[in-house]
């Protein structure tokens, strides 16, 4: 890949026609178009072999510049479908929310109820949410260990429709196990009717907002829990309580900013 990579670039800059003539000079004889051709790619492939090997440098600053190319195009494209998605990712009727539902931030967390690290980062929301009055968290349930987990999701939307999520969610993920018999009790803790919980789980419409989550994940190059959206920000993976404050931070910064500059234009 990287020999017709350098083959390519050198003849666009004349190597091959220089070679060429250089392979016919002062000749008369008459050759096939293919032995021609063939004559001709052994050359170039000998002068690019020969530079190489007394530049290597030069591999890696092509490879860099590649993967910086890629990075940008890869940042671009996700810039973009934020844009395009972005009522779904924060917006979603049927996401539901905790903290201030008017906030000016949005965290938008995707997790799994089995997922050790999701687990792990609970609190730091729980202290977010209490310690910040302007934030706003969204709640994306993504099952990516399994059928107890998708289980475990489904139990959880279904406890959101008796108005019971955040408290349901907490307990989830606090809980041993999120097997059958734990939600069973847990739903008994927090005088959640577990017949209509049953009921509710069994909703097509509950199934169809996991999937949609699960095309919104896809969409966004998520494949993992858990990962947080902050403004234009996807962040894979756990992160402390204090990265995340900078990032609500410098999101707020970002706001303020937009909103003196429409001020400014309004004038």
């Amino acid at each position: 890949m990287m020999l017709s990579f350098w083959i390519t670039a050198m003849g666009a800059a004349g190597l091959y026609g220089q070679t060429r003539q250089s392979a016919v000079a002062g000749s008369v004889a008459v050759t096939s178009p293919s032995a021609a051709m063939s004559n001709d790619t052994d050359a170039i492939e000998k002068i690019v072999r020969n530079y190489l090997l007394k530049n290597p440098s030069v591999i890696r600053e092509a490879m860099q510049a590649l993967q910086a190319q890629e990075m940008k195009e890869k940042q671009e494209r996700a810039a973009n479908l934020m844009k395009e998605l972005r009522n779904e990712i924060f917006f979603d009727p049927y996401s539901p929310v905790s903290g201030n539902a008017s906030g000016d931030v949005s965290i938008v967390v995707f997790f799994d109820y089995n997922c050790g690290y999701c687990k792990q980062t609970l609190p730091q929301l729980q202290n977010i949410s209490k310690k910040d009055p302007l934030v706003r968290i969204v709640y994306k349930e993504f099952p990516v260990l399994g059928p107890r987990s998708t289980f475990a999701a489904k139990a959880a939307l279904a406890a959101s429709r008796q108005g019971k999520f955040v408290e349901f969610h907490n307990a989830l993920m606090t809980a041993k196990s999120t097997d059958e018999e734990s939600i069973k009790s847990i739903s008994k803790t927090l005088g959640i009717d577990y017949s209509k919980l049953q009921k509710d789980m069994a909703d097509p419409q509950i199934e169809e907002q996991i999937t949609r989550t699960q095309r919104l994940a896809e969409s966004l190059d998520i494949n993992g829990t858990p990962a947080y959206i902050i403004g234009d920000r996807i962040i894979p993976g756990a992160i402390d309580a204090e990265s995340l404050t900078s990032i609500l931070v410098a999101e707020r910064q970002v706001l303020t900013k937009a909103a003196a500059k429409v001020a400014s234009k309004e004038r």
